[in-house]
């Protein structure tokens, strides 16, 4: 591979990881009780519990959702990014980076 396919292709992962940045990515758990909002690079964003689907007196009910979610969110977002990353992943390989 030659130094400027390398480059080329270092620009695309570059503008990839951007894309990953800016995509967010939304998983729920308890029929909605729970939403995680994450972007493709797994940083999470938002968190929102809605209080009308929330039973205080089984508050383990709740953590659950809200670990099943952000799990949920984080195996989602893990999933695209290696889709996204796939066609350059050999080349990488070679440059000592993948």
């Amino acid at each position: 591979m030659g130094r400027f396919d390398q480059a080329k292709m270092l620009l695309q992962v570059k503008k990839l990881q951007k894309e990953l940045q800016k995509m967010v990515i939304t998983a729920e758990q308890g029929d909605g009780a729970v939403r995680v909002e994450i972007t493709g690079e797994q940083k999470i964003k938002k968190i929102h519990i809605d209080p009308d689907q929330v039973d205080l007196d089984d508050i383990h009910q709740l953590e659950r959702w809200v670990e099943d979610a952000v799990k949920d969110a984080i195996q989602q977002s893990q999933k695209i990014a290696a889709e996204k990353m796939q066609p350059f992943m050999g080349a990488l390989s070679e440059l000592g980076l993948g």
